[in-house]
């Protein structure tokens, strides 16, 4: 339990914006110190957090160095509880911004299901198509639910 020192030397519960705010910063710093990510566990403790609890589906990257260094995590949109509307010249511009040689892609699904749809596989194979003649190599597409399913380790990526 996190406490907080009043004015009068007592110590109170922290309220539950303050223990989130700490646990962020906590996980925040944990992310800072991994290096490099050279498997989908990896790359799955390195962005689950963030993204679980999210109310609406939300699509984000982890951006790699071509010796998988980790450059940066970004969301690159969201959309309503069982939606989200992708644009692949937004994940482009920001693979670029972040002088991405790999990607690794997330997106949750608020339901709870992790479970891939036909328009998950369409859009990493969309995605994949248009990253690959920049030499953006696409490691894996990570759904996160009430578990996390990898689509490479389902063997649904061409790498």
């Amino acid at each position: 339990m996190l406490y907080v020192k009043e004015a009068n030397g007592l110590y109170q519960p922290a309220p539950a914006e303050m223990v989130f705010a700490e646990a962020h910063s906590i996980c925040n710093t944990r992310l800072a110190a991994i290096e490099k990510i050279s498997s989908s566990r990896e790359a799955m403790a390195a962005i689950v957090w963030r993204m679980r609890n999210h109310p609406v589906e939300v699509f984000a990257c982890q951006f790699l160095a071509s010796d998988n260094r980790l450059l940066g995590y970004e969301e690159i949109c969201s959309g309503t509880i069982n939606l989200n509307v992708v644009h692949p010249r937004e994940v482009v511009k920001a693979a670029l911004r972040h002088d991405a040689a790999g990607v690794i892609f997330a997106h949750n699904h608020p339901s709870g299901n992790p479970e891939p749809s036909t328009q998950d596989i369409e859009l990493t194979m969309e995605l994949i198509g248009v990253l690959e003649p920049l030499r953006i190599h696409v490691f894996d597409h990570l759904i996160i639910g009430s578990r996390v399913i990898s689509l490479a380790d389902l063997g649904l990526l061409r790498l």
